[in-house]
Formats: structure tokens, sequence, C-alpha cells
């Protein structure tokens, strides 16, 4: 399982040094990305920018809301013999239901920033650059140490990432 960590440094010179110890501990290019507010978000490559924001972990839980609730309302109808609604319908239902929870909660988890840039949004507004890195756990203590050595800051922030 891979967590992810946050580091704050104060320009591209810095975030650049940070990527290279990533990288000398073996963290791989695709799991470094960095964080700037919008006017230094030129300096930044597309491919490091952060741009995941809540859609995946929003679907999932609206699909598990959406099933769940499909699956009562199917089981409620089956109950009432009039409607003529069988298991499978309520199966149906179920489906049905954690479609249309899973895309409309993904809509909005898409316009909400991800967890990283929500939480320092302080240190984004200061002009400081956050390098994100994921890496396998056995990694995590010598990154962060060597991640620190170049004048990198670590923020409290180690949680797993969402999709590993």
């Amino acid at each position: 399982m891979k967590k992810r960590m946050v580091f704050s440094v104060k320009d591209m010179a810095g975030a650049r040094a940070a990527m290279d110890k990533a990288r000398a501990i073996g963290i791989a290019d695709d799991d470094i990305s960095l964080i700037a507010r919008s006017d230094k978000s030129q300096l930044i490559p597309d491919d490091r920018k952060v741009v995941e924001g809540d859609f995946y972990p929003a679907a999932a839980k609206g699909a598990a809301g959406g099933a769940a609730i499909g699956l009562i309302a199917g089981l409620v109808a089956v109950a009432i013999p009039p409607l003529g609604i069988t298991v499978a319908g309520a199966v149906a239902m179920a489906v049905g239901g954690s479609a249309l929870g899973a895309w409309s909660t993904a809509l909005a988890g898409s316009a909400v920033d991800d967890p990283v840039s929500r939480q320092f949004e302080d240190e984004v507004q200061a002009g400081r650059i956050l390098v994100v890195v994921d890496g396998d756990e056995e990694k995590i203590p010598a990154a962060r140490t060597q991640i620190a050595t170049t004048g990198a800051v670590p923020l409290p922030f180690e949680k797993p990432t969402a999709i590993t």
C-alpha cells in the first residue's frame, strides 16, 4: 500500500531538489506531483500537477449509497403485491441506484479540490509549492529524511492514497 506525504518548498528549485531526492530513494516519477498557486502554476509541467480532486472517492461513496437506497426501495416495492415488482426488479433498482449515485456524486466531487490542496490552502496562498509524494510504506521513513535534507518542510499529512 502506498502512503502520501506532503512537503512545502519556497520555489521550483526547491521542488526540483525534493523530487530528485525522492527519485533517488526509489519513488517512481509518476508518484511525485506538485501543487502551487495559480500565478506559479505555469512553472509546473502539466504532468506534475495534482488534478485528481475528489472524483473517485465521491463516485465510490455515491455508488454504495445509491445501491443501498435502490435496494431498499426495490425490497419495499416487492413487499407491495399490487406493484408486481419481483426480486429481479429490486436488484435492477439497486443497480440503477448505484449508477445514479456514482454519477451524481462524481460530478459534485470533480468540482472539489483534492484533500491536500484543501488542507494546506494557506501554504499555497503564501506562494509556497507543495511536493506531493506517494511511496510504498517501507520507503516512507527514508524518503521523509532525504527530502527534508533539501530544505523541504514536511507537512502533517501521511495518509494512504485513494487508489493504490
